[in-house]
């Protein structure tokens, strides 16, 4: 019995309830340890980039520097160095997240991703999620609604790509293409598509008032920097997959697309879905503030890890422990 009690296990009921105990006083300390790591990383902003970024009715897409990096006063080293520990914090929370959803927690997160193409967009997704558990992440991009699609309502398909309870989905373009694209290329009536806006709104409600978290962010780029980008790829035959000459014609109508955007804005960022617009020239920045955002996101939902919904005793004596 002495070698059981050395191993923090006893034959007695209050025995193992102490050590129960023990176990969640470990458990807590590990989360507040956990948060304490996350507000550390915090402390590298000069202020919160939710705070600094956050679309207001004074910001004019045109006027942000794409190549800036509000907030953070460190080099791309210092930056690739956050990335990564904020990607083991934001992993430690997703997995946290998804316990609690599989006992019937709503708390989800959805974001949405736009910015004129290459952006960065996919290397977000590459890197923010690199050390995270594919159970429990969705990615969907939306490209041309197929027929399928058409033969319902706009939303029908977004609502498809929702993030289950404790899931996180990231969307690759969203809804509100369905309110830029018709505008650019006037396939539906000005009175459609306007009429979407609210809509949206009402739908990011509903969600948000389901337990949903919405991070939508705008990756502002330059011109000169998708032309780079886009040089690159037609001089890589490994990247000739990237580009659609259709981009080409976006480039050329790139004032239109950003006045679009800024009614977008205008129109859709509020207090339970704001706007993230986000200078995205210096590629490891903007992945450095989406990490930032999600993580912040999942730490102020304050959760714990699930109890036991079994009896302990019970099991470990079917364990064969006395």
């Amino acid at each position: 019995m002495a070698s059981d009690k050395k191993n923090g296990r006893g034959s007695k009921k209050g025995e193992s309830i102490t050590v129960a105990e023990r176990k969640a006083r470990k458990v807590a300390e590990r989360l507040a340890r956990e948060a304490k790591s996350s507000e550390t990383l915090s402390a590298v902003w000069s202020l919160p980039p939710a705070q600094l970024l956050r679309f207001h009715s004074h910001t004019h897409l045109v006027d942000i520097d794409a190549g800036s990096k509000p907030g953070f006063d460190g080099d791309q080293e210092a930056g690739e160095r956050f990335i990564a520990d904020s990607s083991s914090e934001i992993a430690n929370y997703q997995r946290l997240m998804y316990a609690n959803g599989i006992h019937g927690d709503t708390h989800r997160v959805l974001i949405v991703l736009q910015g004129m193409d290459a952006s960065g967009k996919g290397g977000i997704v590459r890197h923010v999620f690199s050390q995270v558990d594919p159970m429990g992440i969705h990615y969907h991009g939306f490209g041309k609604p197929s027929e399928e699609d058409l033969a319902h309502d706009y939303l029908w398909r977004i609502r498809r790509e929702l993030p289950s309870n404790g899931w996180i989905s990231i969307f690759d373009r969203s809804q509100y293409e369905d309110i830029v694209m018709p505008r650019i290329t006037g396939s539906l009536p000005e009175e459609t598509w306007r009429a979407r806006y609210g809509q949206i709104n009402d739908f990011e409600a509903e969600l948000a008032g389901s337990g949903c978290a919405i991070i939508k962010i705008f990756l502002v780029s330059s011109r000169q920097a998708q032309r780079q980008h886009f040089l690159r790829r037609l001089d890589d035959p490994t990247r000739y997959w990237k580009f659609d000459p259709s981009d080409l014609e976006a480039r050329d109508r790139w004032d239109d697309y950003m006045a679009a955007w800024q009614e977008v804005f205008e129109r859709t960022s509020t207090s339970i879905a704001p706007w993230y617009l986000i200078p995205a020239d210096k590629r490891w920045y903007s992945r450095m503030v989406v990490s930032e955002l999600l993580r912040t996101t999942m730490k102020n939902f304050n959760q714990t890890w699930p109890p036991l919904d079994a009896d302990r005793d019970e099991a470990l004596a079917r364990l064969g422990v006395e």
